[in-house]
């Protein structure tokens, strides 16, 4: 795997460019390296995608769009990038593999509400969290077993040594509980996939880039020091889903190994990357995992319906590029992102950074061109929207916070491969007072979650499927 040049890294400043980072890293980079698999100068890249998955509907007024992996898709194949990846056409989910988390007679509902049926369901609707963001539409189910069975899938190929990295773009629906949807997810594939990491990695990374908190994977791992959860987002107590705190750690056993980085409105490419540079070689220096698996979410992008970030395509981009270089097992996952056509771009460019090979920005012709016009651009201007509140000040001293977190590690935990348990109930069993911490730290979001229930954002529900990017057209120049 070709290296790009190191450059050094100011840590004191907020302005860091996004080829710098410390001289610490190069080393930290090159002793896991060791760990990479197989002995090959490039990676093997692994691509699941299922064709369907971009034809479900949550609803003609609902922000959830599946086609935008069809989009997403179509741009990687225009590209060529298919022909640098090993492709797959996963298989779908089994009951049993997703009911590895979730609860049986959640995924019972699951399995049998329909559009037609779902009157004799009301009675539990609120009990499973269903109804605005959550709809229930046709071949729900499906859609959950097609996204869980590709990120399975792909976690399964960094397990059994046949692929470097993973990309699953239907996959990272990151707020889904073991009980509940959440946040237009149904199916925590995430967990799913983390879970079969674990049966061969004794320590899990998870980095979640999502413009809202990742707190449906924290919640699983929240009190298990094999999975260390990192999650870059907005958070004001008030913004979906009201979770992330900074004082959110961990408990038990997990205590300090659930980190949150809570960002105000605006934050620009520079501070981001700053941030998430320092925060993850610290990270990865302190926690040393054997696997990373990182959430795509392109809701953090500028411009996104219900986001509030400045970022760029690439600077969410860069963000894939610096964890790809520590040469771990990487499994690559999609989540948020509402305003489709630059969800596809940002995806796309992502795998163009997966496979080491630089695209044009003049995007090829595909059979959904239409959809990027007028610039038909790879990287349109998407900064400066919304005034940045993340004072450098502000991002220097929750830099110094966050890494203070760390101190409390002590090192990489020591696991014995043969502990990790056959069917993961280890990790849904917690004591009585690991169940009160855990639950005290969700109830944040579970209040959130009711004051929005039954409220209508004027950015997030739309009058017609008209509505799916032309709106947009005016705000991107």
């Amino acid at each position: 795997m070709s290296r790009r040049s190191t450059l050094r890294h100011q840590p004191d400043s907020a302005t860091a460019t996004f080829s710098t980072r410390s001289n610490s890293l190069a080393t930290t980079k090159n002793s896991i390296a060791t760990k990479r698999v197989g002995s090959h100068s490039n990676d093997i890249v692994a691509y699941f995608h299922d064709e369907q998955v971009g034809n479900y509907h949550y609803g003609e007024r609902h922000p959830m769009k599946p086609h935008r992996l069809t989009l997403t898709n179509h741009l990687v194949i225009s590209y060529d990038l298919h022909k640098k990846m090993e492709i797959f056409q996963p298989r779908r989910a089994t009951d049993e593999e997703i009911m590895s988390f979730h609860a049986p007679d959640y995924i019972d509902f699951l399995k049998k509400v329909t559009p037609e049926n779902m009157n004799t369901f009301s009675k539990v609707f609120s009990r499973f969290n269903v109804g605005d963001d959550c709809p229930v539409f046709d071949g729900m189910f499906d859609f959950c077993k097609i996204y869980s069975g590709a990120t399975i899938d792909a976690a399964r190929k960094l397990t059994n040594g046949s692929a470097d990295i993973s990309i699953n773009w239907s996959g990272g629906l990151h707020h889904a509980k073991r009980v509940e949807a959440s946040g237009f997810c149904y199916v925590n594939d995430i967990v799913l996939g983390i879970f079969e990491l674990l049966t061969h990695h004794p320590r899990v990374l998870y980095v979640d880039i999502d413009i809202h908190h990742g707190d449906g994977v924290q919640e699983a791992f929240y009190t298990t020091d094999r999975v260390m959860t990192v999650s870059f987002h907005k958070y004001n107590g008030d913004f979906f889903p009201g979770t992330g705190d900074i004082d959110e750690v961990g408990s038990g056993i997990g205590k300090h190994y659930s980190l949150n980085v809570p960002l105000k409105d605006g934050i620009d490419d520079e501070s981001y990357i700053y941030l998430f540079k320092a925060v993850m070689e610290a990270v990865i220096n302190s926690f040393r995992p054997s696997a990373i698996v990182l959430q795509c979410g392109a809701d953090s992008l500028g411009c996104d319906r219900l986001g509030c970030f400045n970022l760029s395509i690439k600077a969410h981009g860069e963000c894939v590029r610096f964890i790809k270089d520590f040469k771990l097992p990487l499994l690559v996952l999609g989540g948020g992102g509402y305003t489709i056509r630059n969800v596809a771009r940002c995806w796309t460019y992502e795998t163009s950074i997966l496979v080491d090979h630089e695209v044009s920005n003049d995007l090829p012709y595909n059979e959904y061109i239409d959809f990027f016009q007028p610039d038909y651009q790879l990287h349109p201007h998407l900064s400066g929207k919304v005034e940045n509140m993340n004072t450098k000040q502000y991002i220097r001293n929750l830099r110094i916070r966050v890494l203070e977190h760390l101190r409390f590690l002590n090192g990489a935990p020591s696991v014995q491969m043969q502990e990790i348990p056959p069917d993961m109930q280890g990790f849904l069993d917690t004591n009585d007072e690991e169940e009160a911490e855990r639950q005290a730290d969700s109830a944040k979001g579970k209040e959130t979650k009711e004051k929005r229930r039954g409220r209508e954002h004027d950015n997030e529900f739309y009058d017609n499927e008209e509505d799916v990017d032309d709106v947009e057209m005016d705000v991107e120049g």
